[in-house]
């Protein structure tokens, strides 16, 4: 409840709309700026301590529109601003705002406007239909690449097709023997057309969309999305059903957190830990499955509620299973933490310095082992973390041991969570009707997924259908810091630094 008392606390800058997360305003109150100001706007706002969350256009009768969604970690609030774009081109902001250049790029593919001037303009999902103004060619996976020259400079290319299950990803490595001095990442290989499938709604297919943009954080889109839906409804969710929600997100944060430290124990060779937790993340998982049937979360975030609610007897149960997997977790961790051998493999590899994190806009438990105070949670609270709030776990190291002790932190305090709330509730229902959407109305809806900031935002036309949906998964702004910690370690250094990111493909390739 602080983080919403002190929001209002806060002057809001001239020129943009201030609003809750998860709030419903007109857009005709988003202030619409001519580009010169719109981009010194974002400039400014970055510059105390704003970050990009979105930005993103909005197809016109002529032209293009632009809306930028910027968020903070000291007041509680989303900004929103807009600008017309009346040409084919506009300066870029990428050289003076390093946060936008995926957004740019990303402009650039979708909707055919180049920004002169940007550093390296390259396709970001390789989608085919306006790719003619920036000379980039058709064929998905075609494109230019960093190369440095040099006699004893090598080049090590990665991927996209992996030996494990897994989705298409391409890494090229400028190498000096085994230093690495650049990596470069290519992603977009499998374009689903996500944003561009969800307009048109809200129908009967739009949750599944949402459930299905990142597998592993079904409960996090899902929960991103009915957000929307209900502010642009004015539906107003049953108590008992956000707890619920709360406590399948925070199940969902569990089973990859505990996956994910089996996965870096693997990555060092250390077996008990790896063993330990493979097995404890399905124990976490098969919670998540007594709740609503599916490992997942499938099915159990509803626009207006859930669909499924929680016995007395099951709860019970839910805790005492719960207590037997944290045990379980807090000797596979001290394991983990006790050898030294684990330990050298794990400080100051990978290290993501505080000031390279900010400037980049990194979100998630990575932006908290590099010192940032990012948790929407704590600093937009939602749902029902206006009410039960979960202490923010940081780290200032930036480095692999930082990011997996981060994870550890999160499991002890999740776990927590769920084994506290589970037992106390609320009464009543579990999900509400709601009514039509609102005409002409925005909403942004931000949700800390188990890897970080989640932001979906929907703009309806005057019939009250989704005129233009944006989905930012955490791992869009996450992707450049992975090359970033590349920079000067081992080649073999690679899977180590990949997995303690983990971030996604099928989140990137919308």
């Amino acid at each position: 409840m602080s983080a919403i008392t002190s929001a209002r606390m806060f002057e809001t800058p001239a020129g943009v709309l201030a609003m809750s997360n998860a709030q419903a305003r007109p857009i005709a109150d988003v202030p619409c700026h001519d580009l010169r100001a719109f981009q010194q706007l974002v400039l400014d706002a970055t510059g105390r301590g704003r970050r990009v969350s979105a930005l993103f256009g909005v197809p016109r009768d002529k032209g293009l529109g632009l809306v930028a969604v910027l968020s903070a970690d000291d007041d509680g609030l989303v900004e929103l601003a807009r600008t017309e774009l009346d040409g084919p081109t506009f300066p870029s902001l990428t050289p003076r705002c390093p946060q936008v250049h995926l957004f740019e790029r990303e402009l650039a593919e979708q909707w055919g406007v180049v920004p002169d001037g940007h550093p390296w303009l390259k396709p970001v999902r390789f989608q085919p239909p306006r790719r003619a103004r920036t000379g980039e060619p058709a064929e998905i996976g075609v494109t230019s690449f960093y190369a440095i020259q040099g006699g004893e400079v090598h080049e090590v290319a990665v991927g996209p097709v992996h030996a494990g299950v897994i989705e298409p990803g391409h890494f090229r490595f400028q190498c000096y023997g085994e230093n690495v001095i650049h990596l470069e990442i290519s992603l977009g290989y499998q374009h689903r057309g996500i944003e561009r499938a969800l307009v048109g709604g809200p129908d009967r297919r739009s949750i599944h969309y949402a459930e299905t943009i990142a597998g592993d954080t079904t409960v996090g889109h899902a929960t991103a999305y009915c957000q929307v839906v209900e502010a642009l409804s004015e539906t107003v969710v049953p108590a008992r059903a956000l707890a619920l929600r709360a406590i399948a997100a925070e199940l969902e944060r569990l089973a990859n957190h505990v996956g994910d430290l089996g996965a870096l124990a693997g990555d060092v060779g250390f077996l008990p830990t790896a063993a330990f937790c493979g097995r404890l993340r399905g124990d976490y998982l098969n919670l998540t499955a007594e709740l609503c049937g599916s490992r997942f979360g499938r099915s159990l975030v509803r626009p207006g509620g859930t669909r499924f609610d929680v016995t007395p007897e099951l709860a019970g149960q839910l805790v005492t299973r719960i207590e037997r997997a944290l045990r379980d977790t807090e000797e596979a961790a001290h394991l983990l933490w006790s050898t030294a051998s684990v330990q050298s493999r794990f400080e100051e590899t990978g290290k993501l310095a505080k000031d390279v994190a900010e400037q980049l806009g990194v979100v998630g438990l990575v932006g908290r082992a590099s010192g940032l105070h990012r948790d929407i949670r704590t600093t937009h609270p939602y749902g029902y973390y206006r009410f039960a709030h979960i202490p923010m776990s940081v780290m200032p190291n930036g480095d692999v041991f930082a990011r997996a002790f981060v994870r550890h932190m999160e499991v002890r305090r999740s776990a927590e969570f769920v084994r506290r709330e589970l037992g106390l509730l609320p009464r009543g229902g579990t999900t509400v009707s709601r009514q039509p959407l609102r005409p002409e109305h925005v909403s942004v809806s931000l949700v800390e997924g188990w890897r970080g900031e989640i932001c979906h935002v929907a703009l309806t036309d005057a019939a009250g259908r989704f005129a233009a949906y944006k989905v930012v998964d955490p791992s869009f702004h996450n992707w450049t810091a992975l090359a970033m910690v590349l920079r000067g370690q081992q080649v073999s250094d690679f899977p180590l630094c990949n997995k303690s990111f983990n971030l996604s493909y099928c989140g990137h390739d919308l």
